[in-house]
């Protein structure tokens, strides 16, 4: 059944207009999906990264520098919908401070960035069939910002999702949209070829680029770490950050034994069993950021000798059609990691960061930190920590998941949380003007945060009384 299933898809495929090399790179991952392939990187086949370089020890001049960055392209991931959030548009569209959105920030950053360096850092965004027209109608506010020749913007491609038991295409007539799904962000690569975007750049002149995710305002173009990839000669680079309890569930680099190679290894591809390694931050003590570099002639290069088939590691996603309905037929998505690139490159290699350089906001905790004064925004677009530490924020999902419910409950704006170790909050809140949070907070029950008030470590909110039982004001 599998074959006709293969058919199907490709079929599927071309009748929505989805390019041949797209085509190309599912038909390999089907393969590998039908000989029973789970994508799982056991403990046992590698060698955790120790010692990466560390940026603050790189020493490279301003000339060559910003050399390097007029030699960049900076592209965005920007294909997400924010919907874990409550959003059906753009994640990027939305609000993070001072009512500029994620996109209006970037475009400042690579504005700033062209002055400071004389650069013309093309910025081109890789957008989903959801976010693209919203995205590119808020860009046109931004004079300039387009750089003659290149487009904004390229698509990511798009597959279909497969029935479990038959890996068939699922027919889905409720709602056909749901029959589709994205190849995960590692079609960045496919989709700078399919859509003419990487020709496009190397007949240009330029060289490399800086690759992140729109909602990680951290990502700000830098030279220095452009002048260190081009003096490394490396096709291939990932920023690296320390690893907190924070960051447990996310992806790592280690070093496979079998070659000494680097690669990548996200939670899903990890044995259940193993899990523990993976979380351990001793074990593992640097996190993978998603940001990252790559020389564009060298991705040309290997593209055209595999066929448009880099042969990333497989992730096998199993969820419902409708992810909504658990009760709807369980399918596999076909994904891949842009980062798991890193083991295709003979010579890839990394570099540790500063926590700065990772702010990503995948939920409204990350958003009312972002929102707070314990980050200012520079005048290079980038959001950097006003505060002796990030403060640590829980807030509860039924009250405060969607961005909606999110905003009803902080109108005025988030409260200072500058002198803030950590904020849990428990139950419905609404919170006031000008509320200040000191040390370690929480709340429970419910109620409101009266204007001015100042939630410190020795004081509790519980029980469904309003803040000013237990507070007190500035």
């Amino acid at each position: 059944m599998s074959a006709e299933g293969l058919k199907r898809a490709q079929d599927k495929m071309r009748a929505e207009g989805v390019n041949q090399a797209a085509i190309d790179v599912f038909t390999h991952y089907y393969g590998e999906l039908e000989a029973g392939a789970t994508g799982l990187i056991p403990e046992e086949t590698i060698t955790p990264l120790h010692d990466p370089q560390r940026l603050a020890d790189v020493d490279v001049s301003p000339e060559a520098a910003s050399e390097a960055l007029r030699r960049t392209a900076i592209i965005k991931l920007n294909g997400g919908l924010g919907t874990s959030m409550g959003m059906d548009r753009a994640k990027s569209l939305l609000p993070v401070r001072e009512g500029s959105s994620f996109l209006d920030i970037i475009a400042r950053q690579v504005a700033h960035a062209r002055g400071e360096h004389d650069a013309p850092l093309p910025l081109v965004l890789m957008n989903s069939f959801r976010t693209r027209d919203d995205s590119l109608e808020a860009l046109d506010s931004h004079a300039g910002i387009e750089v003659d020749g290149l487009p904004l913007d390229f698509l990511q491609n798009k597959e279909p999702k497969l029935l479990v038991d038959s890996l068939e295409p699922v027919e889905w007539p409720a709602d056909p949209s749901l029959e589709w799904c994205p190849p995960g962000h590692g079609d960045i690569y496919t989709a700078l070829l399919g859509s003419g975007v990487l020709k496009a750049l190397l007949d240009a002149g330029y060289k490399y680029a800086s690759a992140s995710n729109s909602d990680n305002l951290g990502a700000v173009p830098h030279p220095q770490i452009a002048g260190w990839f081009a003096a490394s000669g490396a096709p291939y680079a990932a920023e690296v950050c320390v690893r907190t309890l924070a960051d447990r569930k996310g992806g790592h680099l280690a070093i496979r034994t079998a070659d000494n190679q680097l690669i990548l290894r996200d939670t899903a591809q990890t044995p259940a069993d193993q899990m523990h390694y993976f979380t351990d931050e001793h074990r593992h003590p640097f996190f993978h950021t998603n940001n990252l570099w790559f020389d564009l002639e060298a991705l040309y290069a290997a593209l055209s000798e595999r066929g448009a088939v880099l042969g990333l590691p497989l992730i096998r996603n199993k969820k419902t059609v409708d992810p909504t309905d658990s009760s709807s037929p369980e399918v596999f998505q076909i994904e891949s990691a842009m980062g798991a690139a890193i083991e295709v490159f003979e010579g890839a290699t990394a570099i540790a960061v500063e926590r700065e350089r990772f702010l990503p906001v995948k939920t409204t905790n990350d958003l009312l930190v972002l929102r707070s004064d314990a980050y200012r925004l520079d005048a290079d677009g980038g959001l950097r920590l006003d505060a002796a530490k990030a403060p640590l924020v829980d807030l509860d999902p039924e009250f405060f998941k969607t961005v909606g419910d999110f905003d009803a409950r902080f109108p005025t704006g988030a409260p200072s949380l500058r002198e803030a170790a950590s904020l849990t909050v428990r139950g419905d809140w609404t919170f006031g003007s000008d509320v200040v949070v000191r040390g370690t907070v929480m709340l429970e029950g419910g109620g409101h945060i009266p204007d001015g008030a100042v939630l410190d470590s020795t004081e509790w909110a519980a029980g469904g009384n309003t803040a000013s039982d237990n507070s007190r004001d500035v």
